[in-house]
């Protein structure tokens, strides 16, 4: 099966023509998208799987869930140390418990939905053109390159940054209530933390600043997360909420921490000792 013909077997190549790259409905759909990004940080690409693959989608993704690595933590938005010495009203000292999980790559099969689209040639290029970017690199990272996170009900995936730009997901499974996406676009930049701001989101007393999102299973999003603060609200009901998290990367080679790798997936591999060390940061911010 060719490039294109496997792309256009999982998503909806009539509304989005991605196997046509460069033409008028492409170059349509992604000034559009570009346009949603600049505005807003966010853009949602509704219905971007075929409709007659949604219960696959679900069912696959389910299938692989209880491979998910469960560890209630306490956290706070940036993702470092609790322990961390802060003045006193620094948003860092606000703690919640993280109960999301997240099924790492290497436990989705190769002809899985949601393998398909990550590890395709023409759905990468997309991307990157969405983002203005010149191309995408999948991660080198055999864990965290492509993962399924896990929101069981009563637990949520609380505030925090994203340590990279961009972020594309793809929901597999709603929550029956509850689950819903909120952030705060461009609540901070790469030359100021506004903490005050964060502190109010943290605090219950920013929802001026909180804009809210109803995705549906087939839905594509992509996030600009390292400057917005967002989070998945409490899943309630008996349906967990299943995401699919499609890593990409500006340079090629790019293998997370061991800390961070340890405390998503509960394991490191011998990829991530090597690794460390290597990183390349963007910004001097926090985390």
């Amino acid at each position: 099966m060719g490039a294109a013909e496997a792309l256009g077997r999982v998503s909806d190549t009539g509304r989005y023509p991605l196997t046509a790259p460069g033409r008028g409905g492409w170059n349509a759909v992604v000034s559009q998208a570009r346009e949603e990004l600049a505005k807003s940080g966010c853009c949602v690409l509704p219905d971007f799987i075929r409709a007659s693959l949604r219960d696959a989608l679900r069912t696959e993704c389910a299938a692989i869930a209880p491979y998910a690595h469960y560890d209630v933590e306490t956290v706070n938005a940036y993702n470092i140390d609790v322990r961390t010495p802060l003045p006193d009203d620094h948003p860092g000292r606000i703690t919640v418990e993280r109960g999301n999980a997240f099924v790492a790559r290497d436990r989705i099969p190769a002809d899985f939905i949601v393998h398909l689209l990550y590890s395709s040639g023409l759905f990468q290029r997309f991307v990157a053109a969405c983002f203005g970017l010149p191309r995408v690199h999948e991660l080198a990272d055999p864990l965290s390159g492509l993962c399924l996170n896990v929101v069981n009900p009563g637990m949520e995936h609380p505030w925090h940054f994203d340590t990279n730009e961009f972020t594309v997901s793809l929901l597999t499974q709603e929550a029956e209530d509850g689950g819903v996406f909120e952030y705060c676009p461009d609540i901070r930049s790469a030359e100021s933390e506004n903490f005050g701001d964060v502190r109010r989101v943290l605090t219950g007393r920013g929802g001026d600043l909180v804009q809210r999102l109803t995705l549906r299973p087939g839905d594509l999003q992509l996030f600009q997360g390292r400057y917005a603060l967002h989070r998945v609200s409490t899943v309630e009901g008996s349906t967990a909420r299943h995401t699919a998290i499609f890593a990409y990367s500006e340079r090629p080679g790019v293998v997370g921490s061991v800390a961070r790798t340890r405390q998503l997936f509960g394991r490191v591999l011998p990829e991530h000792l090597a690794a460390e060390g290597r990183a390349v940061r963007v910004d001097r911010l926090l985390d």
